[in-house]
């Protein structure tokens, strides 16, 4: 009897897909031409061009400053190894690629997503792609031709494969070369193989998991120390500090603890304050997923972590916040209200209603225009709030 259910339901599974396919790319050709008529200038890409550029003709990588904005590198030395194929392209052509690359990286994110909070239906994935694309974080993402997406794939491939497996700890590795802020995974792996051993005095994968990510890591910055000397030395002894090369830490893009408090106390440096509340955030947010990783509820885990890094950054851009997505999709798992009130939290754009741009308008904003302008921050403290109700009430309960 089930095989003939299974034999009816195949040739709807495959009605379904093409379906789903043919929505997502209508969608995806939908959002490339409002990126084009919104002449969007991928200014980040050209950085990355520039970057690539740079270390092709040996110069100074963090001497560069490229774009009508003068932007400086802002990442390790490994990722402008990686961005030297840029230069292989004329723009046009490389923005297309981008363009395409990140289309392509957002079905993979939403793919792994679903499998994370247990739904693995192929046409799941590209319905959910079809709507992603135009919430606030991916469209900024694409729209400045940014690596979120692929940072993140990588981080979820990583976690997102049997426990053990050989090739542990690389994708959060080598995504945490690339950029420093994915490492707080490989810490998080870490912290929860020592509560683990120290409790059953066994530490399961989790620190062969670290194990593979520090070795990944390590790796990927030897190469570039061999490669890149000199820029090598200048980020891991000077660049690494500077957090104010990244941008004005009260911009209102700047979706992270120590954006919020600058926009709050009108100040451009909330200095001890911010790394009070940062340490504080990093702890019980690292507490939060350790728990709930050992008690086997891996797509919390993950989603708290990543939210946990966002949040104690000292720059966390809104394009940084790709992690929505997982987040709503574990939402909607348990409660549809908190997943809307998180879908329109980043879906409503509602963070470019206020004041901002040149005169430094966010130190002078109202109570409303406050709000509006820190809706990532409240909600990555309220999922983060409500993870560690519920595994409260489990524990209490078990």
């Amino acid at each position: 009897m089930s095989a003939f259910v299974t034999v009816i339901a195949l040739p709807r599974v495959r009605r379904r897909t093409p379906v789903a396919v043919g929505v997502c790319m209508l969608s995806f050709a939908a959002f490339w031409w409002a990126q084009r008529a919104a002449h969007v200038s991928m200014i980040d890409l050209m950085v990355y061009r520039a970057e690539g550029e740079t270390v092709r003709a040996g110069g100074d990588l963090y001497a560069l400053r490229t774009t009508e904005a003068h932007l400086p590198t802002t990442y390790p030395p490994f990722a402008a190894l990686l961005f030297t194929p840029l230069t292989l392209l004329d723009t046009t052509s490389m923005r297309a690629v981008a363009t395409a690359g990140n289309l392509a990286l957002l079905v993979a994110f939403v793919a792994l997503s679903l499998r994370l909070v247990g739904h693995a239906r192929v046409e799941g994935a590209w319905w959910v792609a079809a709507a992603a694309v135009w919430c606030e974080p991916v469209w900024t993402t694409l729209r400045y031709g940014q690596i979120n997406l692929l940072l993140a794939v990588l981080v979820l491939w990583d976690l997102s494969r049997r426990p053990g497996h050989r090739w542990a700890g690389v994708g959060i590795g080598i995504a945490a070369a690339i950029k420093l802020t994915p490492a707080l995974f490989a810490v998080f792996l870490l912290v929860t193989g020592v509560v683990e051993r120290s409790g059953k005095g066994t530490a399961g994968p989790w620190l062969r998991h670290a194990r593979g990510a520090a070795v990944a890591f390590a790796g990927a910055t030897l190469l570039a120390a061999a490669l890149l000397p000199h820029d090598s030395s200048r980020f891991w002894t000077r660049m690494v500090f500077e957090a104010g090369r990244v941008g004005l830490v009260e911009d209102t893009a700047n979706q992270s603890l120590r954006g919020l408090l600058a926009r709050l106390l009108r100040t451009t440096e909330p200095g001890a304050l911010w790394a009070v509340s940062a340490a504080l955030t990093g702890v019980l947010g690292l507490a939060v997923a350790v728990a709930a990783e050992l008690r086997g509820l891996r797509a919390w885990a993950t989603v708290a972590c990543a939210v946990t890094a966002l949040l104690i950054s000292p720059v966390s851009w809104s394009h940084h916040w790709v992690w929505c997505v997982p987040m709503v999709l574990l939402l909607a798992t348990k409660s549809r209200t908190a997943a809307v009130c998180a879908a329109l939290a980043f879906c409503t754009y509602s963070l470019w209603w206020v004041p901002h741009g040149p005169g430094r308008l966010e130190l002078h904003q109202n109570g409303v225009e406050l709000t509006l302008s820190s809706l990532y921050v409240g909600a990555g403290c309220a999922f983060l709030t409500l993870v560690g109700v519920r595994l409260w009430r489990t524990s209490r309960t078990a």
